[in-house]
């Protein structure tokens, strides 16, 4: 276990780091309704309506946990001129992060995931359906050009880059390459998290895959913690990354280091999950930061953990404080490694 005034002190150190998040911004819409009666027309059932609300999603969200844990967070992406696009740039202030490298491009959709909510007021309201708005797969040229303009400009300072892709194709293949250029001649840390495309963003400092991803990039079923471990390193050599973070829900994390052990990590409080929308954004922002603020894999590591345990008792889309953070860190169960 590492000790609390270690990791306490790799806190203080967040403050100040200037870390760029590229990648797909998205709306994450909610909206709640009661349930009151089944439907006539068709076995559905029928919700009155009772609110309505959008929070960061994707890159955005990355980027806002950034914030949330004290860093500089700089977010290039592409926004929609729609309402959607509107209400993610007004949040971005709402939060207090700068919009200036954010790009309105005109003819192309700001996604939207929108999930419908049903519960009583005084009840959990759970997830019944959700429906997704995507854009094109492919951005335009002269939008590619204008976000490597803006990658180049915040890049040039930059102490760590969060990779956040959700298959929208704001991270060209051009785009990671300048990324890793710029890391290249920095030292900046450069994190992936890819949903579909992981194996294209190889030269990376690190990705964060989820269990079910990385069984899909081995090709073989992981039944148990042998058969993770050397599906774990057999992604880590392909990737040509220095580490691998593997969140397995419920079951915590393990922690893949090209030149060191295999880290596994519980699951940090309770196994009682509330929602884990957005979790893989809180976790690899909390990674990153913790290697740009100097931190051991290990500690960075811990630290993601303990924040993903956090923000998954949260409903909804969420972020983690520093602050929170720092009052959880106490009640750590420990790696352990092999």
């Amino acid at each position: 276990m590492f000790p609390l005034a270690t990791l306490q002190r790799v806190l203080a150190r967040f403050a100040g780091r200037r870390v760029v998040v590229v990648g797909d911004l998205i709306a994450d819409e909610y909206l709640f309704g009661k349930p009151a009666r089944i439907s006539r027309e068709a076995p559905v059932l029928i919700l009155r309506w009772s609110d309505r609300e959008v929070r960061l999603g994707g890159a955005a969200n990355a980027a806002h946990n950034v914030h949330a844990l004290g860093a500089e967070a700089t977010a290039i992406g592409v926004l929609g001129r729609d309402g959607a696009g509107d209400e993610v740039e007004a949040l971005f202030r709402r939060a207090g992060m700068s919009t200036a490298t954010l790009i309105r491009a005109r003819d192309r959709l700001t996604p939207v995931k929108t999930r419908i909510m049903a519960g009583a007021y005084q009840s959990t309201r759970q997830q019944v359906v959700r429906l997704d708005r995507e854009p094109e797969d492919i951005v335009p040229p002269d939008v590619e050009a204008q976000l490597l303009d803006r990658l180049q400009d915040a890049g040039a300072t930059a102490e760590a880059f969060v990779v956040s892709d959700y298959g929208y194709g704001a991270v060209t293949p051009r785009i990671f390459d300048a990324i890793v250029a710029l890391a290249g001649a920095s030292g900046a840390v450069v994190a992936v998290d890819s949903r579909y495309e992981l194996p294209r963003f190889r030269g990376a400092t690190a990705a964060t895959p989820n269990e079910p991803e990385v069984e899909a990039l081995a090709g073989q079923e992981l039944n148990d913690e042998r058969a993770l471990e050397k599906a774990g390193r057999a992604v880590l050599e392909r990737l040509g990354t220095r580490l691998l973070l593997v969140t397995r829900g419920s079951r915590g994390m393990a922690l893949f280091e090209r030149d060191g052990p295999v880290t596994f990590m519980p699951i940090h409080g309770s196994d009682q999950i509330a929602d884990v929308t957005g979790a893989g954004d809180t976790v690899i922002s909390a990674f990153t930061v913790a290697l740009a603020a100097g931190a051991s894999p290990g500690e960075a590591a811990w630290l993601a953990n303990v924040a993903g345990g956090v923000v998954v008792m949260k409903r909804g889309t969420g972020t983690v404080s520093r602050d929170e953070l720092s009052q959880a860190l106490s009640s750590d169960g420990g790696p352990r490694r092999s």
